[in-house]
């Protein structure tokens, strides 16, 4: 049985985990867990996994639970989180944090020998270096658990070396798919918070609305498979059938597909190399993993995005190439301007403004050590929070 720890396990990501090893109990224990404000659910997540180590954000719902798990062992904050990263029991972290606050635990649990599933933009498009760096000197799996990495992660199984020519890079289009420039000026809340085809955070859907999300996955692919981003396209294809496929130099592609479901990325990041059966209809919690038919699907497209429209793409792709502390920049603004979004103290349209008002003002930095990304991500709010002002 493998051991896992998973931070974050009453978001999206961490709540599909769970219906994995649910379903494959005899496949895995649980090592520890972790929860931000959903306390009722954390509570039933103990009853049913009883982790050895439990973790909240606030230490007031940290020792009452405590007080109703006797035999769970309890911890709060940041601190605590960054334990059960490291707990000795465990042997793999799922790390669907959100927000900057996962690159810490990726990095230590990495220095502990840790393997991990990563569902944390942040720890790629942050901290890249300095992870892959850590991946390689400590010799740890360190597996994609977003639909589209784990999509090129699988193509890749079998590579023999041969070198790709492109990473071809699915995105659905989100809400805004065929809107121009000057109907991006009048979008509202509500339209941007009503993505055509998943269910998510309000920060992850309005992301999608920009495509930043795009954006960053774009950094995090070139990270993880060492490809300049020049050579990583995207395609908007509507019916997110195809994840994501890969080029090879003689002209093949090989991609993957499968009816969009989050818990296939999961399973096979959780059991690599194995893969683990997910469409019996008893198992799944919900539903099982509903088989592709592909005569339903009847037709596939692909469309070009649009770079104007979407400003937030076309700087990804110019953090990422002009490198250094740039993607932190990216990423760190976008969060704040997305904040001022859905605080309706900015337009939709000045998100992306905003990103490219502090990536003109920052003057660039080498990263060597985890606090060397928060000092430019402070430095980045305190331009972003004094435009909005």
């Amino acid at each position: 049985m493998k051991t896992i720890t998973i931070l974050g396990s009453t978001g999206s990501i961490g709540r599909q985990s769970l219906d994995v090893v649910r379903a494959h109990r005899s496949e895995f224990t649980m090592s520890a867990l972790t929860c931000g404000k959903n306390i009722a659910l954390f509570r039933e997540q103990l009853k049913e996994f009883k982790p050895a180590l439990a973790v909240c954000a606030e230490k007031d719902a940290a020792e009452s639970l405590a007080a109703e798990f006797p035999g769970i062992r309890f911890l709060w904050g940041p601190e605590g989180i960054l334990e059960a990263a490291v707990h000795s029991d465990c042997e793999m972290v799922v790390n669907s944090l959100l927000g900057m606050m996962g690159i810490a635990p990726t990095y230590e649990a990495i220095r502990a020998g840790k393997a991990i599933a990563f569902a944390n933009k942040e720890t790629l498009v942050a901290g890249g270096s300095l992870i892959m760096d850590a991946v390689k000197r400590y010799g740890v799996d360190f597996l994609p658990v977003d639909s589209e990495h784990s999509a090129i992660f699988q193509c890749l199984q079998g590579r023999a070396g041969n070198p790709l020519r492109r990473i071809i890079l699915t995105a659905s289009g989100g809400p805004f798919r065929g809107f121009t420039k000057e109907q991006m000026r009048s979008v509202t809340k509500e339209q941007a918070l009503k993505h055509p085809r998943w269910t998510m955070g309000a920060k992850i859907t309005i992301d999608s609305a920009t495509m930043m999300n795009k954006g960053l996955e774009i950094i995090e692919a070139s990270w993880l498979f060492d490809m300049p981003a020049d050579k990583i396209e995207v395609h908007v294809h509507p019916e997110s059938i195809l994840h994501s496929a890969v080029e090879f130099e003689d002209g093949s592609v090989l991609g993957q597909m499968g009816n969009p479901d989050m818990r296939v990325p999961i399973a096979y990041a959780l059991s690599w190399p194995k893969r683990l059966p997910l469409t019996q209809d008893d198992s799944m919690e919900g539903s099982a993993v509903k088989p592709l038919d592909l005569f339903a699907a009847e037709a596939l497209h692909f469309e070009k995005p649009d770079l104007e429209a979407f400003q937030c793409l076309a700087l990804a792709y110019k953090a990422i190439e002009l490198g250094k502390s740039y993607p932190i920049v990216l990423n760190a603004a976008n969060e704040e301007a997305v904040a001022a979004f859905l605080a309706d103290r900015i337009a939709f349209w000045q998100i992306g403004a905003l990103v490219e008002k502090a990536m003109t003002a920052h003057r660039p930095a080498e990263i060597a050590c985890v606090e060397d990304i928060f000092e430019v991500e402070r430095e980045t709010r305190e331009i972003v929070l004094g435009a909005i002002q």
